[in-house]
């Protein structure tokens, strides 16, 4: 199976785990789906001060820069194969 057949297997996969990842665990599959799916963070930084979850996105995505497509898509199948035991 090629990389791309088994990122989108772990995306199947991330949403059928029997229990809710921890709101960290949720950031870092966030933010590597995103690098794995649209490359580094283009968008401008949330405008309200107070959106947290928002701010939080950014963030984690904001952290990757840099990181090639198929390196995120290589973590994010291990996290997720971790996730299911």
């Amino acid at each position: 199976m090629d990389l791309k057949s088994q990122f989108e297997a772990a995306v199947a996969n991330s949403k059928t785990l029997s229990e809710k990842p921890s709101n960290e665990v949720l950031l870092q599959l966030y933010s590597l789906y995103k690098q794995a799916t649209e490359g580094d963070n283009t968008a401008e930084p949330p405008a309200n001060p107070f959106d947290f979850v928002a701010k939080a996105k950014y963030q984690a995505w904001e952290a990757l820069k840099g990181k090639s497509a198929d390196a995120a898509m290589e973590e994010y199948i291990q996290l997720v194969t971790k996730l299911k035991g």
